[in-house]
């Protein structure tokens, strides 16, 4: 349920399946002091499920999307779809955060309105790095 007045902290939802980046992701947002509630889900259809309910004022929207494009159930792409259709998620940033490096991906994303594409650093000081562009994407929330 919506609640009037402003939140503590920014609230992420983090659509990933896959445990290890999972594992990284919170380590990255940790090491650049984001404070936030994060929110995981690991299938596009519950991603999907989600939006719907935010949509329907069941859920809290979230301050910012980071997405898998290979989810089971439904594609990472059907789910940035799913946003930007959205009434309250559709102005959301979303951060594809993908293993792949395909121009199809990447220009798909952008079709959709991805807000930024990064791939997956395979370096953990790179991977760790990324908490500084999510914590930029924050925006307000970051200061």
């Amino acid at each position: 349920m919506q609640v009037d007045g402003p939140r503590k902290a920014p609230c992420i939802l983090l659509i990933e399946d896959n445990p290890a980046d999972v594992h990284l992701v919170r380590e990255a947002l940790q090491e650049n002091a984001v404070r936030c509630e994060l929110i995981l889900i690991t299938n596009g259809e519950r991603a999907t499920e989600f939006i719907d309910a935010c949509d329907a004022g069941d859920a809290c929207g979230p301050d910012l999307v980071i997405l898998d494009l290979n989810l089971p159930r439904k594609s990472g792409l059907y789910v940035l779809g799913r946003i930007r259709a959205s009434q309250k998620c559709n102005q959301v940033p979303v951060v594809i955060l993908s293993s792949s490096d395909s121009q199809k991906d990447k220009s798909d994303a952008a079709i959709l309105g991805a807000s930024l594409y990064l791939r997956k650093p395979s370096r953990l000081a790179e991977f760790l790095q990324l908490g500084s562009v999510f914590k930029e994407m924050l925006g307000d929330w970051s200061h």
